[in-house]
This record gives C-alpha cells, structure tokens and sequence, in this order.
C-alpha cells in the first residue's frame, strides 16, 4: 500500500471526528429543557428571558365581525326590499 493513500485515508476521517467530538461536548452548553422524573425543567437560562405579557382578550374573538353583521342586518331591515322580494329572502318577513 502507499503511504500517501494510507495518509489521505487518515486525514479524511479526522475532521469528521473532531466535528462529532465538538458537537457532542457543546450539548451541554445549549441550556435546553429537560424531563427529569415526569417533570418539565427550565432551561438554565430562564433567569435571563424576557417576559412575554399578553393581556386577557375578550371571550368572544368574533366580537367585530358580530357586530358588523348585526349593522348590516340592522340596514337591511331599515332598508326594507319594498315588497319586492316574493318572499323568500326572510331578512324583510314577508
């Protein structure tokens, strides 16, 4: 065998195993979750976040929009069709 070939073999697999190493040895560092016993641990940076507030909303997310319908109905009632609808459109209660 060579020793140039046997050499480029060996520097091949180095920096795919110097990459493994140090991306084994930098897990620790990532500051993840952890569940330890059935419990949900914090990062070891929940100290240093920032806190997110986001005030209470109505109960009702559609309030908007039910009241622009109830307007619209409201105008089509005031409207009126004039008689003309035959009586299927139920908005006027012909």
């Amino acid at each position: 065998m060579n020793q140039t070939t046997n050499l480029a073999a060996r520097l091949g697999i180095a920096p795919r195993i110097l990459l493994a190493v140090s991306g084994l040895a930098s897990l620790p560092l990532t500051g993840c979750q952890v569940d330890v016993g059935g419990q949900t641990l914090p990062s070891a940076y929940y100290l240093q976040d920032d806190i997110q507030y986001f005030p209470a909303g109505p109960e009702f997310k559609l309030s908007k929009e039910a009241a622009a319908q109830k307007a619209y109905k409201k105008e089509i009632g005031a409207e009126g069709c004039g008689g003309n609808c035959g009586g299927g459109c139920g908005s006027c209660g012909h």
